[in-house]
C-alpha cells in the first residue's frame, strides 16, 4: 500500500488512460485501481444513520437486502437531542461498523437545508436552520472520521426537493446561497475537515453542480480551504471534462469507461490542462492511502450499539403535549395499546439510507414485557403487516371497543410510501384512516395518549385536540420500541428540544405563501423533572405542555440554547449554537467573544458586522432569556 508522500511518484507513472480511469468508479460501489503500481479499489457505501453495504452477489443497484448494521434514529430525530457529544458517539460507532466490514468511506451525513416540509428526503436532514444543522452534522462527521473512516457530506448544494432533482434549477441569490444554503457545509468543513463533499444533481443558477467551478473550486477550496475530494452523487455527471476543469474529482458509480476516454481525448487535444487531471488523480489517490483497509476489523460490541441506538431514540422524542398529566402513566393495568405501528414500527426512511436492522425492538413486545398480556389492536392495516388481512371497518370497530374506559397508547404516524428519497410528498397530514381511528377512540376512552411515527412536519391542528397527550417520535431507529416503553412509563424522559414547525396546513408554510407565516404553529417540546417543573417554552402559538413532574429526572436534561443578536439594519440576524446543561448567567459575554463573522453570517470579504447596537437573545427548552445590547464598533 502506497503512502501520501508516493503520490507525486505515482503520478509520473501512471499513463494518461489510467489517469482517467481513476477519476470514475470500477463499480457502483469501489474505486478503480491500478494493479500494476499497487493502487488498490476503496469501497465506499450508504451510511447517514446506519451501514448499508451491499452483501457479495448482491444486485449492482443495491434493491437488495444489506448486511446486518445498527439502524440508529434519522437525522431528523437526531436533531432534537440538540446533543454534539450525542452525535459524535454514534458517529464512532458508525465508523466501527464500517471497518468491520472493510469500508472506506461513509456516504454521509446528508445535510441539507429543510426549505420545505414537503421535502421526501426531510428524515434524512437535520433541521430547517443552517447553524443547527451544520454543528450537528459536523459532529456526526468528526466521529465517524475520528475512527479512521472518511465521510461524504451530502448533497453539496441546494438540493431541497426529491421530485424531478435531476433537473431542477436552484435561483438564489449569492447572499441567501452563502447564509443559508451554503453556510451548513462552511461549517462542517472548518469543525469536521470532511474526506469528501457529494456534489448534487441539480443546477444552482443556470450551472449543474457537478461542472460548477464557482462552487466546487471558488468558494469550496479557494475561499474554505477544503483539501479533501468532491465525487458525484450517483449518476450526477453531465459534461465529464467540464466537471473536471471545474473541480470534480471522482465521478461515480462507473461510466464503463465511456467518460474516461472523453477526458484522455480532451487532454491530447488541449480542451482540458493536464494539470487539472493531475490534481484530481492526486486527491484520488490521497483518498485511498487515508481510508482504504486491506482487512476489515473484528473488534465490534453490537450489543452496545444497539443500546446507544436505544438512548438517541428516547433523547431524540418530543413531548408535545401532556393535558391532565396524562404522561408518565403510573402503570399499565387500564391500557390497551391501539395502532399496527406499536407492532409493525415505523423507524426509517426509504430510499438509499435503508439499514437491514441488526435487531428490532418494536414498541408492543417492550411493553408487554412490563405488562404481559396487554391488550393490543391494530386500528388500522399497513403493507405486509398481519392487519393487511382485515377490513379497515373491522379493524376500527374492534379498537373502538377495546377503548372504551381505558387509556389508550396510540401509535400514529406516516407510511413508509408518504416519505422517501427520489419524490416529495403531497400533502403533510396523517393518513385519514389514522385520524379517523383517533377520533373514534377519543369518543370512549378515558386518555388518548398519541405517540408519533414520522420523519418529516405533519399538520396536527386538525387532531390534536382529540388527544390528552402527543409525543413525537420521530423515525427512532432499531432501538425505538424499547425507547417508547422506557417513555410512557416514566423511565426515560422527553428532553428533546424541537425547533421544527407545528403547521395549521400546507397553505400556512412560508414556502407557499409568506403572507401566511403567521399562521406556523412553533413548538420546542419539554422534558420534565423536579427542577424544571411549572417552566414555559418559547414559541409562537404553541402547544403548551403541563407542569407534570416526571418521576425520572432526564440523565440528559441539557438546557439547549439557540442565541442569536439583531442587528441593524432591522430583519438582520446572526446564530450561534450552545448546547448547555445550565442557562448561561451571561450570554453577553459569549456574544461579546464572536468574531465579526459570526455576527455577519458568512466568512466572506464583501460582507462584514455592521455598527450599531446588537440585542443578545436567547432560547432554551425552559425558557427565554435576554441580556443588555452590545455594541459593535
Amino acid at each position: 500500500m502506497f503512502t501520501e508522500e508516493q503520490i507525486p511518484e505515482l503520478l509520473a507513472q501512471l499513463t494518461l488512460e489510467e489517469k482517467c480511469s481513476l477519476l470514475s468508479g470500477s463499480d457502483f460501489w469501489h474505486t478503480q485501481p491500478v494493479e500494476r503500481l499497487g493502487i488498490p479499489a476503496l469501497m465506499v457505501s450508504d451510511g447517514p444513520h446506519g451501514l448499508r453495504k451491499q452483501a457479495v452477489g448482491a444486485d449492482e443497484m443495491g434493491l437488495e437486502e444489506s448486511v446486518p448494521a445498527t439502524c440508529f434514529p434519522t437525522a431528523a430525530a437526531l436533531a432534537s437531542t440538540w446533543d454534539v457529544t450525542l452525535l459524535t458517539e454514534i458517529g464512532r460507532a458508525l465508523a466501527e461498523e464500517a471497518k468491520a466490514q472493510g469500508v472506506g468511506v461513509i456516504l454521509g451525513p446528508g445535510v441539507n437545508l429543510k426549505r420545505s416540509p414537503l421535502c421526501g428526503r426531510n428524515f434524512e436532514y437535520f433541521s430547517e436552520d443552517p447553524l443547527l444543522a451544520g454543528e450537528l452534522a459536523a459532529a456526526l462527521a468528526a466521529g465517524i472520521q475520528s475512527g479512521g473512516v472518511g465521510t461524504s457530506v451530502k448533497h453539496f448544494a441546494a438540493n431541497n426537493q426529491e421530485t424531478d432533482r435531476m433537473r431542477t434549477n436552484a435561483r438564489i441569490d449569492e447572499r441567501t446561497l452563502r447564509e443559508i444554503y451554503l453556510s451548513i457545509f462552511e461549517r462542517i468543513i472548518e469543525r469536521a475537515r470532511p474526506a469528501t463533499l457529494m456534489c448534487s444533481y441539480n443546477r444552482i443558477n443556470d450551472v449543474y453542480s457537478s461542472e460548477n467551478r464557482w462552487l466546487l473550486t471558488e468558494v469550496l477550496r479557494e475561499e474554505w480551504g477544503f483539501d479533501g475530494l468532491v465525487m458525484t452523487d450517483w449518476g450526477a455527471v453531465h459534461d465529464r471534462v467540464a466537471g473536471v476543469a471545474a473541480g470534480l474529482d471522482l465521478e461515480m458509480p462507473s461510466s464503463h469507461g465511456w467518460n474516461d476516454r472523453l477526458v484522455a481525448e480532451a487532454v491530447r487535444t488541449g480542451a482540458l490542462d493536464e494539470s487539472d487531471l493531475d490534481r484530481s488523480v492526486a486527491r484520488v489517490l490521497r483518498l485511498v492511502s487515508r481510508h482504504h483497509r486491506e482487512t476489515p476489523e473484528e473488534h465490534l460490541d453490537l450489543g452496545a450499539h444497539h443500546e446507544l441506538a436505544r438512548e438517541a431514540a428516547s433523547r431524540s422524542a418530543v413531548l408535545l403535549k401532556n393535558e391532565r398529566a396524562a404522561l408518565p402513566l403510573p402503570g399499565l393495568g387500564d391500557v390497551v395499546v391501539i395502532g399496527e405501528m406499536a407492532r409493525t414500527p415505523r423507524y426509517q426512511g426509504a430510499g438509499s439510507s435503508q439499514v437491514n436492522p441488526t435487531r428490532l425492538d418494536n414498541a408492543l413486545d417492550a411493553l408487554r414485557r412490563r405488562h404481559p398480556g396487554l391488550p393490543f389492536e391494530p386500528g388500522y392495516p399497513l403493507p405486509d403487516s398481519p392487519a393487511a388481512a382485515f377490513p379497515a371497518g373491522e379493524l376500527l370497530r374492534r379498537a373502538q371497543e377495546a377503548a372504551a374506559g381505558r387509556t389508550v397508547l396510540l401509535f400514529l404516524g406516516l407510511p413508509a410510501a408518504d416519505e422517501s428519497e427520489g419524490y416529495d410528498r403531497q400533502h403533510i397530514s396523517l393518513p385519514a384512516g389514522h385520524v379517523d381511528l383517533l377520533r373514534a377512540v377519543r369518543r370512549v376512552a378515558n386518555r388518548v395518549i398519541v405517540l408519533l411515527s414520522n420523519g418529516a412536519a405533519v399538520e396536527t391542528a386538525s387532531w390534536q385536540d382529540d388527544a390528552d397527550a402527543i409525543m413525537e417520535l420521530w423515525l427512532p431507529g432499531q432501538g425505538g420500541g424499547e425507547a417508547v416503553a422506557r417513555l410512557v412509563t416514566g423511565e426515560d424522559s422527553p428532553a428533546a428540544g424541537w425547533r421544527k414547525p407545528f403547521l395549521r396546513g400546507w397553505s400556512s408554510t412560508p414556502h407557499n405563501s409568506i403572507s401566511r407565516v403567521k399562521q406556523v404553529r412553533c413548538v420546542t417540546g419539554k422534558g420534565f423533572s423536579s427542577d424544571t417543573a411549572g417552566s414555559r417554552n418559547s414559541g409562537t402559538d404553541r402547544v403548551t405542555p403541563s407542569d407534570t413532574v416526571w418521576p425520572t429526572p432526564p440523565s440528559s436534561s441539557a438546557i439547549c440554547g439557540l442565541r442569536w443578536l439583531r442587528s441593524p439594519p432591522k430583519r438582520r440576524w446572526a446564530r450561534w449554537f450552545s448546547p448547555l446543561r445550565s442557562p448561561s448567567p451571561t450570554p453577553e459575554a459569549e456574544a461579546v467573544s464572536q468574531s465579526p463573522s459570526s455576527i455577519s453570517g458568512i466568512r466572506s470579504p464583501r460582507w462584514a458586522a455592521l455598527p450599531g447596537n446588537y440585542e443578545v437573545s436567547g432560547i432554551w427548552n425552559w425558557g427565554r432569556r435576554k441580556a443588555p445590547t452590545l455594541r459593535s464598533r
